[in-house]
């Protein structure tokens, strides 16, 4: 019997069996075109949609490290002439230097361009250096309004100093990210900044009556110490960093050096905090940040130098030193003191369990707090450095 004899018998629901085949084929097919489609549809819904280049902008991992100023056209002034320093071009003012970091509008900053720059420090003349440390050197410049700056060039020249370790940029991003929209009475303004190629710079207001250190340590002015232990308001910036701010501001090197002198109002002088440079932000729900230990020897924290673990009591530690300091006319370390006298903590200490409280004045004040004063000042100090 042939093939075909045998299909024209053989009947399934009342179907030939070249129909049923021919059915099941027909519906074999039908069912994966129908998981095809659904395959095809699951893929498209999971893939993620296309991003607008201004939100791809702000959700990359890679530009939220970048530093954020800003650079709107409006803050950009023409004034001076000459290339841009260190480098072989020019740039027009109202041109955007093409290595300035992204940026977003932050509503604080000047954008100031190397020109700018360059003609109010007079190309920055040896003459108009006010300060130099570990990351670069202080400028004193005028602008065109006869506005006096003071110019932080982070990169002392030359990036590729720093290539290595990268610390002038981190040190731009973190003064720019601390007190680049912070405004306090007692706290050296940041009015703008520098980035093109290679540079980055910082522009302050200029504080022309030198530093606490100079005025304790140097001869640069009256016999007597600068009055200002005894006004409670120039404490209030160290509250306003570490209450007053979201997220908070550790400074991380309180010294004597970073404290400079202002005008001199009612026989007091007008304190303001600067250099930034080290400071780290404490986010809510931080009770500390673990970080490298770094500072100025004799103002780090022991539980800190320690520990690395890094909070607001470092800074009020530090402070606590800095008040000894003012107080009693000595450095924090002096090694050519004796040798019980070398820490200035250890000494106090000693000289307050002594009871005696009139010790630790420095003979240069001309006017003498009272003996009760002193104490419950004395006492504070000790906390603060214990």
């Amino acid at each position: 019997m042939s093939g075909y004899d045998l299909s024209r018998k053989i009947v399934i629901f009342g179907l030939r069996m070249w129909a049923v085949v021919g059915i099941c084929v027909g519906a074999a097919f039908v069912l994966l075109l129908f998981l095809l489609s659904l395959w095809i549809a699951h893929k498209r819904s999971t893939e993620p949609s296309p991003v607008p280049a201004k939100q791809a902008e702000e959700e990359s991992p890679v530009m939220l490290q970048r530093i954020h100023v800003e650079t709107g056209k409006e803050h950009r002034s023409g004034g001076g002439g000459g290339s841009s320093h260190g480098s072989g071009e020019s740039r027009s003012a109202d041109q955007a230097p093409a290595s300035v970091p992204e940026v977003s509008h932050l509503g604080w900053g000047h954008w100031y361009t190397m020109r700018e720059l360059e003609v109010a420090t007079g190309m920055f003349s040896d003459e108009n250096v006010v300060g130099e440390g570990g990351y670069g050197i202080v400028y004193h410049g005028v602008l065109e309004d006869d506005t006096q700056i003071a110019v932080k060039n982070l990169l002392n020249n030359s990036l590729s100093q720093w290539k290595l370790e990268g610390q002038a940029e981190k040190e731009f991003k973190v003064e720019v990210e601390a007190i680049g929209h912070v405004r306090h009475k007692n706290l050296v303004r940041l009015m703008g900044y520098c980035a093109e190629g290679e540079h980055r710079m910082l522009v302050y207001e200029y504080v022309d009556n030198g530093n606490l250190e100079q005025w304790l340590h140097e001869d640069v002015g009256p016999s007597s110490p600068p009055t200002l232990v005894y006004s409670n308001e120039h404490y209030n910036w160290l509250l306003y960093l570490h209450e007053g701010l979201e997220p908070k501001v550790v400074h991380r090197d309180v010294k004597s050096s970073n404290i400079l002198l202002d005008k001199l109002l009612d026989k007091h002088w007008t304190p303001k905090v600067s250099d930034f440079g080290l400071a780290k932000l404490l986010g809510t729900g931080r009770t500390y940040v673990t970080t490298r230990v770094m500072g100025t020897f004799g103002y780090v924290a022991p539980e800190y130098a320690s520990t690395g673990m890094l909070n607001e009591s470092s800074d009020m530690y530090s402070f606590g030193i800095l008040i000894m300091e003012i107080i009693s006319g000595r450095n924090p370390v002096d090694y050519s003191r004796p040798t019980g006298e070398v820490n200035l903590v250890d000494w106090l200490k000693t000289v307050v369990s002594n009871r005696n409280s009139e010790g630790v004045l420095d003979p240069k004040f001309s006017e003498k707090p009272s003996t009760r004063a002193l104490k419950n000042t004395s006492s504070c100090i000790v906390v603060c450095g214990s």
